[in-house]
């Protein structure tokens, strides 16, 4: 193989990291008058989800805290669609894995997969609602505002998404994701979270912000009143602090590692720019990208390679980590059974890339450019091919900090690291 050799570039991105995150987390509640409504004594179910979200424990924590002060009864309760293998159990186990255990929190953990029936959106569409949230005095979500990795619209992932596919837990998970395949997702999910505020049982919600780096940026304590509108802003917002793979077209874009903790999709969509529904190169924001190649699947996906069908070739030591159950499950119930499929697959990175390289279109490959990435959380920094050294000069943003370096192989055929360990905090590495 003729490969160019690469440049390690660094992105700098704007910082936006909030210094005290359990403190803006309480003055944010301490200063929204939704909160003072609730009566004394209240059972407060405080839904989590199975997103990587940085300081997750420190801010669920936070709002624990934050109600026993008022004199509530809050316990917690898994928010997660299917996600845990669509097991109360597995469910449970996802939040412990952030830390969010009873004798951390100080709260109970309290995980269903009951539901009660709420009655048909116009669309008909029949909504659910978790029991144990249901029989609650007033429920709150704890949530993160961000892109969607399955469609664009103004509002996506949120406090809506959660009342709908995470309270809805995998029965309504199911229903919805069938009619969001002929609806389109952001409908359903406005119109299922309209029903579920009908209930009168949500109290509101905190909206979490992070920045380009994954950092806690912003928190927003979200009343009943108002929410989509103020969500739809939100997310305007982080859209503007999105990352992205710093080039107009890719030829290969090499990846370490992809996993439940890392994406919903187990890769970002918008960064590698796929669809879930098996089609490439359809953001417009995103570089085209002619193939993918996925190294490995991160031990805490719990076997879930959902997304893998994404990749051009993946290596054996990922796709025998695979657990078909688990990755089929959550493609099935998303409906997005594009996402289970198996890529071509070979022993070693060496050979994964012998096999891919001839098919780039280069009858010159040391004219191809190449991205590698260690997953999509982590684009801050990442090793360009020296080729793309003019696109680089020209963005204000890019630092060139290393190289340039070759593609070399250690003799087992794996390649030789030019990235280092992926540095993604511990919480945000918890998914089944």
């Amino acid at each position: 193989m003729r490969l160019p050799k690469l440049l390690r570039v660094k992105q700098h991105f704007p910082s936006r990291v909030l210094a005290d995150v359990g403190g803006a987390v309480r003055k944010e509640l301490e200063s929204a008058a939704w909160t003072w409504q609730v009566k004394p004594g209240s059972r407060i179910a405080i839904g989590v989800g199975s997103r990587g979200i940085t300081n997750i424990a420190m801010i669920v924590k936070a709002v624990v805290d934050f109600w026993k002060s008022r004199g509530m009864r809050p316990f917690i309760i898994p928010v997660m669609g299917s996600h845990g293998a669509a097991t109360a159990e597995g469910q449970a186990d996802v939040l412990a894995h952030y830390g969010i255990i009873e004798q951390t929190m100080g709260a109970p953990i309290i995980s269903s997969l009951d539901v009660v029936p709420l009655g048909p959106t116009p669309e008909g569409i029949e909504v659910v609602m978790d029991r144990t949230a249901f029989e609650s005095d007033g429920v709150m979500l704890v949530s993160r505002i961000k892109w969607h990795t399955d469609f664009a619209g103004k509002l996506e992932s949120g406090v809506h998404k959660m009342m709908a596919i995470g309270l809805g837990k995998y029965a309504g998970a199911q229903h919805y994701h069938t009619f969001a395949v002929r609806l389109g997702h952001e409908r359903v999910i406005r119109s299922v979270g309209r029903k579920v505020l009908a209930t009168g049982k949500m109290l509101g919600g905190l909206a979490i912000l992070e920045d380009a780096y994954h950092n806690t940026s912003e928190v927003h304590a979200l009343g009943v009143k108002g929410m989509e509108r103020r969500e739809e802003e939100l997310l305007e917002r982080v859209k503007s602090w999105a990352p992205r793979i710093p080039a107009p077209e890719i030829d290969l874009l090499i990846v370490d590692e992809m996993g439940k903790n890392i994406s919903g999709s187990g890769m970002d969509t918008k960064i590698v720019n796929r669809s879930v529904t098996g089609d490439n190169n359809v953001w417009p924001n995103a570089p085209k990208i002619m193939r993918i190649f996925v190294r490995d699947l991160t031990a805490l996906s719990y076997g879930n390679a959902v997304g893998l069908g994404m990749a051009d070739v993946i290596t054996d030591k990922l796709y025998n980590k695979i657990d078909r159950v688990p990755t089929e499950l959550n493609a099935l119930t998303a409906s997005t059974t594009p996402m289970a499929r198996t890529p071509i697959h070979y022993p070693t990175d060496r050979m994964c890339l012998e096999k891919v390289v001839p098919t780039l279109g280069r009858i010159d490959t040391m004219e191809a450019t190449i991205a590698w990435i260690r997953n999509t959380l982590e684009l801050g920094e990442l090793m360009l091919s020296e080729n793309l050294r003019d696109e680089i000069r020209r963005n204000s943003m890019l630092e060139i900090v290393g190289g340039p370096a070759p593609i070399e192989f250690h003799p087992d055929g794996s390649l030789v690291e030019l990235l280092g360990a992926p540095q993604h905090a511990p919480e945000a590495l918890t998914h089944r």
